[in-house]
């Protein structure tokens, strides 16, 4: 399986009902045969008044696995088509599309520099063609194509997001021990004071919310220790974030 990275970008505008982050998850219903979703991750990038964006400046990547790399005209042309049904009048849609084997090195230095400066179309229009991944503007100004680009490379970097979706995770108990996480593919570290190593029946409690980090490629559950009890941080209210 080859994982293909799809980043999206600016799909929304204030007070929309979808943003980007839950057009992305929902962009898993309309994945060819020989597709499957492995995660979709939100990211955060610089804010700053000079920069326009609706609320948080916070794009999304979905990285989608694939048995045959020829699904992957199929997968853009299905994720233009699903950006134009669902994307808000107004918005300035980008969408990036990148092969993991691709040479993302500049990508991944792209995406880290718009966590701590203002870029521009020209530029990532530029990393793009050298990288040779396809970099769609697909409407109004296209100033999505930035935020599209910098969600694949810090995702291609391994040590940044956070997970929306990945696998079970929007149905899994809360609490849940550390052993029913790890069947699910989410890694529980402890990182209070004392960092220990958490037993595989310790239980932690969720809030209903688990918010999995994207670190060193893998889907992590940051857990510190709370009057006694294991806590995964990031407790949220489900609706708290359009974007989600």
């Amino acid at each position: 399986m080859t994982k293909i990275y799809l980043g999206f970008d600016d799909t929304d505008v204030v007070g929309a009902k979808i943003g980007t982050g839950r057009l992305v998850r929902m962009f898993e219903r309309k994945l060819p045969d020989g597709a499957r979703l492995w995660g979709a991750l939100r990211h955060q990038l610089l804010i700053d008044p000079r920069i326009p964006f609706t609320s948080h400046n916070s794009p999304a990547c979905a990285v989608v696995e694939v048995a045959d790399e020829a699904l992957v005209p199929e997968l853009v042309a299905r994720a233009v088509a699903h950006i134009a049904e669902l994307a808000s009048d107004g918005s300035d849609p980008g969408l990036c599309v990148a092969r993991e084997t691709d040479d993302l090195s500049e990508i991944v230095e792209f995406g880290l520099s718009c966590t701590y400066e203002i870029e521009t179309q020209e530029r990532a229009r530029a990393v793009a063609a050298r990288a040779g991944v396809r970099l769609l503007g697909l409407g109004g100004t296209n100033d999505g194509i930035i935020g599209a680009l910098a969600a694949v490379g810090l995702t291609a970097y391994g040590w940044s997001g956070r997970f929306l979706e990945y696998g079970r995770l929007r149905r899994l108990a809360d609490p849940i021990s550390v052993a029913a996480l790890a069947e699910a593919g989410i890694e529980s570290v402890a990182i209070d004071r004392e960092a220990c190593a958490l037993a595989p029946d310790a239980l932690v409690s969720t809030g209903g919310w688990l918010s999995p980090r994207l670190w060193n490629g893998r889907a992590v559950a940051p857990v510190e220790r709370v009057n006694g009890r294991l806590v995964a941080i990031g407790k949220r209210p489900r609706d708290a974030e359009v974007a989600d």
